[in-house]
């Protein structure tokens, strides 16, 4: 079929199970050779090619309501709304985005990027329907490893009490973004093999009904013995204690099962439970034999080997040398332990969980949980290690307020893909961390310029005993810098002088230091002498050099990745008014008030207007400001 022809997914409804089927094969051929080129999340889109078919077939977009958890698994959805001819530009600048859009299309009813919140949006939408009078399906499709996020078990909690029409399908594909762990993982793994359970009940009730009763005896007991069925037929009745129907466990690649069980689902009073079985890959062995999540979220890559297609000769990644780091340090100090909210993979801690199996804990799609237990250990002379990503670490706010920082507990937090991530677009951009964190109590957050120093970051955090220490650093890979045998430990708060200059200055941190100094050098041509500051303290500051230099009284420019409002320029210039510098000439550099949609980090920063050349024009016009009025 011509995938570059559909307009809508109203033709599914007139096509038989052996036209799908082969509609299946055509979809997973097209994502297969366009996310070759684009890279994207092939792994889950492969394993929900015949669910998002059979939902599409089965219910009325966007009248129904088809909720994405996550939203990385929409392509096959994307393609049935029309969005095929756009493949080519997915995740790139001003292309297609990864994520539902509402922009995008009026199928796209929540835009999704952390995982977790389908229930709950579905909740709401169900609530408006039934107040409004409105007669439509609300349907979530969440992933078992979206479902252990305690935003999720809330919503079934609700869900449960309301009795809400909603249907609830329950994508089963063993796993996240890597292995699922947990109590509820092993509940469904029971489930699985449970065989399965679905109207027995009520095929039950019809029987007991065609007996006469003898002296009421039956008709007591009849209640009870449906419920008892429940438990024979389905171990541990989680969903079903919880309120809601429970259908399954089926396929998710056979069409007729699906279709029955949807059907059967439609016409049930309150809230329904649909487990379908999946996987995730399917189509193509190297997603397919996948077992740690490589295949989840991928780069360009060969499609006739499944070989990725990177640059050669590469520096160490990011996550990789803080979490190497973190595990050679872990070899001298038992007390050293890791926690990930279900980001072993892409965290890179894989070695550390390989050598000290003891020592690491990866608490499933759960931030707030992972924050506190690192706190929990910290309170016991532990010193953990919670490797998060900044857009992850949102999720955990609270918790790092209240149980690490206002208790000032010795926990280590790595922020990994801090700054722009580009190609996942706004949900992912990490920008916002220091604007909410750098005013807690207690808190030292810091930022490497290089690889060299991020591992001395490291040491530096591991060794700190006075409260809770951060380090952020961004996606991908470092500069190739030489890399020191020993490790160092670096006085807090301080910064260092990079480039001397004399006539401006510029503080900035991490990647946007590479632009400063290529600015410092465009300047000096024009007869402009530039000092450059590896802030590499966002808190607390160098206010012994800050002073110095709003002594001197040249004008600087602050440089972050990151958002202003709140932000370490920000910071900056409150310490210039508190200790009474109120001409000082201080300009900000940053992500202005908007969210950041996807495309290269490149292209992104020069949309907003982050580079070098900016900066340039920036400091000749402080430095001629500052001779007019000498």
């Amino acid at each position: 079929m011509d995938l570059l022809s559909i307009k809508d997914p109203s033709f599914l409804k007139k096509l038989s199970n052996e036209e799908l089927e082969a509609l299946s094969q055509d979809i997973r051929q097209f994502l297969i050779e366009k996310l070759s080129n684009t890279g994207g999340h092939i792994g889950p889109n492969l394993g929900v090619v015949e669910l998002t078919v059979a939902l599409h077939k089965c219910f009325d977009s966007p009248k129904d309501k088809l909720i994405w958890d996550v939203g990385h698994q929409s392509y096959v959805h994307k393609i049935l709304t029309g969005r095929a001819c756009q493949f080519d530009t997915l995740r790139q600048y001003k292309g297609l985005c990864g994520f539902p859009k509402m922009i995008e299309s009026d199928h796209d009813v929540w835009e999704t990027g952390h995982s977790s919140t389908s229930l709950s949006a579905a909740m709401g939408m169900a609530i408006a329907r039934d107040i409004k009078g409105e007669d439509s399906h609300i349907i979530p499709i969440i992933g078992d490893g979206a479902l252990t996020g305690g935003m999720a078990l809330e919503a079934l909690n609700h869900i449960g009490h309301e009795k809400k029409n909603i249907i609830v399908i329950l994508n089963d594909n063993e796993m996240s973004i890597a292995p699922n762990v947990g109590a509820l993982h092993n509940v469904l793994g029971r489930l699985r093999t449970a065989g399965k359970y679905h109207w027995v009940k009520d095929e039950l009730e019809v029987l007991l009904k065609k007996i006469p009763a003898v002296g009421g005896r039956v008709a007591s007991t009849a209640e009870r013995i449906k419920d008892s069925l429940k438990y024979l037929f389905v171990s541990g009745m989680f969903f079903e204690e919880m309120g809601l129907t429970y259908l399954g466990p089926v396929d998710g690649h056979d069409y007729e099962a699906l279709f029955e069980n949807l059907a059967y689902a439609k016409k049930q009073e309150g809230p329904v439970l649909l487990h379908v079985i999946t996987k995730k890959g399917k189509g193509f062995d190297p997603a397919e034999s996948d077992k740690i999540g490589t295949w989840h979220g991928t780069g360009p890559y060969k499609m006739e080997t499944g070989d990725f297609v990177g640059p050669v000769n590469a520096a160490p990644g990011w996550s990789k040398l803080i979490s190497e780091t973190v595990r050679r340090l872990a070899r001298e100090d038992n007390r050293i332990v890791a926690i990930t909210p279900a980001m072993p993979v892409g965290s890179k801690l894989e070695g550390f969980a390989s050598e000290f199996p003891d020592r690491m804990f990866d608490v499933g799609i759960a931030e707030q949980h992972a924050a506190t237990v690192a706190a929990g250990l910290a309170t016991q002379k532990m010193k953990p290690f919670l490797a998060i990503y900044s857009t992850f670490l949102q999720r955990a706010y609270d918790q790092v307020v209240h149980d690490i920082c206002r208790q000032n507990l010795n926990v280590f937090i790595g922020i990994d893909r801090a700054g722009l991530v580009g190609a996942d677009g706004e949900t992912h951009q990490g920008v916002f961390d220091i604007a909410f964190l750098r005013h807690l109590p207690n808190l030292v957050l810091m930022m490497p310029k290089d690889e060299n120093e991020g591992q001395h970051m490291v040491n530096t955090a591991i060794n700190y005993d006075d409260g809770p220490i951060a380090l952020r650093f961004p996606r991908g890979n470092g500069l190739g810098v030489p890399m020191d045998k020993e490790l160092k430990t670096i006085p807090i708060g301080t910064w260092e002088i990079l480039r001397e200059g004399r006539d401006a200055a510029i503080l900035t941190f991490g990647t946007t230091i590479s632009m400063a100094m290529q600015a410092a050098e465009q300047l000096e041509k024009l007869g402009i002498s530039v000092r450059v500051v590896n802030a590499r303290f966002i808190k607390p500051l160098d206010e012994k050099m800050l002073t110095d230099m709003l002594e001197e009284n040249i004008p600087f420019i602050t440089i972050e990745e990151a958002v202003l409002q709140g932000g370490f320029g920000s910071f900056v210039l409150e310490y210039a008014h508190e200790q009474g510098y109120h001409q000082a000439k201080i300009e900000r550099m940053g992500i202005p008030d908007k969210f950041i949609e996807h495309g290269s980090v490149k292209e992104l920063l020069q949309e907003i207007g982050l580079t070098a050349e900016v900066v340039v024009q920036k400091l000749q016009k402080l430095v001629r400001l500052k001779q007019k009025r000498a």
